[in-house]
């Protein structure tokens, strides 16, 4: 891409941004070509940079990678709001993982997208491919449609105006779809998405509300479409919120 023509790469922060997104949920590390070909930035700015955010901790140097330092994982685990929720929501994610015996979790808004906070699930269960600090669309599921429905005037058209890409054959891709989806979520306190993220997976989510009586977070349950009970999950996912004092006013 050349200099500056990066997203915001006129500026040295702007580089240091670029450079630590780079970064996805599934990279153990990334070389100094990758880094460069995935910012838009020379080589010798990335490795200059690098080399400074190495001594800061945020990088850490291996053989011919570089990979996200302590530093980062620390400053990330200082977010206390994000931290409270996870630290409340656990235990009551793990109570909800043993009755339904299927993958549990945490998600909040982060700008166009959900991100998630926690995920519970057993070693031997096969789920869809999901990370904790990953990021999925909000459009095509539950968490994303219940954070849609409760989300601030102009959020859902603004996800349509950005565009609906389609994930899988089953994702809604049409904006009147989601517009009935997302209005059918906020009458009914929940959202389901079958097969919209993996073939195969459907999700249940249901809204989490602060002490503000603002939702703060969803909540979701994920299992092979052919075993989902939709109605079981919801009913088991309001007991938790209630017990978690996250309940609705």
């Amino acid at each position: 891409m050349g200099e500056g023509l990066g997203d915001g790469a006129n500026s040295v922060l702007g580089k240091v941004r670029l450079i630590l997104e780079a970064f996805g949920v599934d990279d153990d590390g990334l070389t100094l070509s990758e880094l460069s070909r995935r910012t838009g930035i020379p080589k010798a700015s990335v490795h200059r940079l690098c080399h400074e955010l190495v001594a800061w901790g945020m990088l850490e140097r291996g053989d011919v990678e570089y990979l996200l330092g302590v530093r980062a994982f620390e400053l990330g685990s200082r977010v206390s709001r994000l931290r409270r929720l996870r630290e409340t929501f656990r235990p009551h994610m793990e109570s909800l993982h043993f009755l339904t015996k299927e993958t549990v979790h945490l998600a909040v808004l982060d700008g166009l997208e959900v991100l998630y906070l926690e995920k519970v699930n057993s070693h031997a269960q096969k789920t869809r491919p999901s990370r904790i600090a990953g990021r999925m669309p909000l459009h095509c599921t539950a968490t994303g449609k219940v954070l849609l429905a409760h989300g601030e005037p102009g959020l859902l058209d603004e996800v349509l105006r950005k565009g609906l890409p389609r994930l899988t054959r089953s994702t809604v891709v049409l904006p009147r779809v989601l517009q009935e989806q997302v209005a059918r979520a906020r009458e009914a306190g929940f959202a389901v998405e079958m097969e919209e993220t993996t073939a195969g997976f459907a999700s249940v989510a249901v809204p989490v509300y602060g002490d503000s009586g603002r939702v703060v977070a969803a909540l979701s349950v994920t299992a092979p479409s052919f075993r989902a009970d939709v109605p079981a999950y919801v009913r088991a996912m309001a007991d938790v919120r209630r017990r978690a004092g996250f309940a609705a006013a």
